[in-house]
């Protein structure tokens, strides 16, 4: 998915003089908020009963999770050393530039609006609507349709506040978020407090065989999909105060904090529900869903009502659909600046640089952002929205981390205030498992993955049509070009 809470006063209106210079003005807990915030979304929300479903024991969706957990540390340390190094603001733009040249640079901002935003902007809003309308037990065909249809209607909401006004956005992302938080962390204590008499869910590992390898290796795509986000306070290093010292620790903290956070949710989500209890929704004969595993999407929801009853759970459903539209509200706000960035920096058809005049907001990017949103919502289904957002963000993550190898051939002298604890192993962890990953991706879900991976590829005519275009001046790493994480 994934998504960036980033703070949306960002402003990259050129000055005239070269790039626009941000302020370093954010501390320790704004860098950590932006990397939790970025991280917990939709994925832990939803994706837990697939996996669930997948291998078939919530022992071994809990061990997912945790090696999940230890991927994304991986990336994270590793992160850390190229975010220290180049404390600039753009994130993978800047280090893949720094490593890879303007092509790959341009290939990431187009993969952050296509893949990394537009995507997860559908799935985040397919999932809340999904729990907003809980209450209305919907069924099939026709749920779907109300899904996509409420979706809809809330990504045409956030893009015209976000093209007509500026204020009170960084607030409201705020307190919401820290709502959000506050929510899953009482959820989290009262579901262990009501379903630890049911801690026997938790031992049910079954025989192990080949059969069942391609599938846990599967479900870590889900699982990365949750993960998605620890890069995300790498994008605002130039605005960090003392980034290098400041920005691995944000960067450690924030991913320890929320595999914890992570790791409590799934306990609770399998005390509630047994592995048996997750296969008989999903085959249950009024299950008429095209794919009839995105039954048990809403696993929060069928969790709290095994738990607490229908009085709470409802409620709870609801509550967790209006967090899933503060995440979807931050995709919409900051996608749209991806190209709008990419366009001052001459990589982008110049139209996409405009701005309105009422309140200079980039308004033609947010169209495109959003001509791309509703064309994925409405031709995948919620599992293939989070397949190709994965499959993209994976390919590229991994050339981002891959960066490290390089640079520290190509670039000996630069400075490097922290290094990379377990070099060359750390990098090597999460570049082998996620190419795993990726790999049981198109095995599994062939066409998904293929679509993703030629979204990708649309952007190298994009990139070469623009410099024949006139636009032909170096790509300045000073950009502001944000990214979901």
């Amino acid at each position: 998915m994934p998504m960036s809470n980033c703070d949306p006063k960002i402003e990259l209106t050129p000055t005239g003089d070269g790039p626009p210079k941000m302020p370093a003005e954010f501390g320790l807990s704004m860098a950590t908020f932006v990397i939790v915030a970025s991280m917990v979304g939709v994925g832990i929300l939803t994706t837990s009963g697939f996996t669930v479903y997948a291998v078939g024991s919530n022992q071994l969706m809990l061990g997912l999770w945790v090696l999940g957990g230890v991927i994304a540390a991986s990336g994270a340390l590793t992160l850390c050393e190229l975010s220290a190094a180049m404390p600039k603001t753009g994130g993978d733009y800047v280090y893949l530039h720094e490593a890879y040249g303007p092509l790959a640079a341009f290939l990431s901002g187009w993969v952050s609006f296509l893949i990394g935003f537009a995507a997860p902007s559908a799935a985040a809003a397919f999932g809340a609507a999904k729990f907003l309308l809980v209450p209305l037990h919907l069924e099939g065909p026709t749920a779907l349709y109300a899904q996509r249809g409420l979706a809809t209607f809330t990504i045409l909401i956030f893009a015209t506040i976000h093209t007509r006004s500026r204020g009170g956005t960084a607030w409201v992302q705020g307190w919401i978020t820290s709502l959000k938080l506050l929510i899953l962390g009482l959820f989290v204590l009262a579901g262990l407090a009501v379903g630890w008499p049911h801690h026997a869910n938790l031992v049910d590992l079954p025989p192990m065989s080949e059969a069942r390898v391609l599938p846990m290796m599967f479900s870590l795509v889900y699982i990365s999909y949750a993960y998605i986000g620890w890069n995300a306070a790498s994008y605002l290093a130039g605005e960090i105060v003392e980034p290098q010292r400041l920005l691995p620790r944000a960067i450690l903290l924030g991913t320890a904090g929320v595999v914890a956070l992570y790791l409590g949710l799934n306990v609770v989500y399998a005390l509630a529900l047994s592995a048996d209890d997750v296969r008989a929704i999903v085959d249950a004969p009024g299950n008429r869903l095209p794919y009839k595993p995105e039954a048990v999407a809403p696993i929060a929801q069928l969790a709290a009502q095994r738990l607490f009853g229908a009085r709470w759970s409802e409620p709870l459903s609801v509550s967790i659909g209006l967090m899933l539209l503060s995440s979807l509200s931050a995709y919409v706000l900051l996608g749209p600046r991806v190209v709008y960035a990419m366009a001052l920096a001459g990589q982008f058809p110049k139209i996409a640089g405009r701005l309105s005049t009422r309140a200079a907001t980039p308004v033609v990017a947010t169209v495109l952002q959003v001509a791309c949103t509703l064309t994925l919502l409405w031709t995948g289904s919620f599992d293939s929205l989070v397949i190709y957002a994965s499959v993209g963000l994976a390919i590229f993550s991994m050339l981002t981390i891959s960066a490290v190898y390089v640079l520290r051939v190509n670039r000996p002298d630069l400075p490097r205030p922290f290094k990379t604890p377990g070099y060359p192993v750390t990098p090597a962890i999460y570049l082998v498992f996620t190419t795993i990953l990726t790999a049981a991706a198109f095995s599994q879900r062939f066409w998904v993955s293929t679509y993703s991976l030629l979204s990708i590829m649309a952007g190298v005519p994009i990139y070469y049509f623009c410099q024949r275009g006139g636009s032909r001046e170096n790509v300045s790493t000073e950009y502001a070009v944000p990214d979901q994480g």
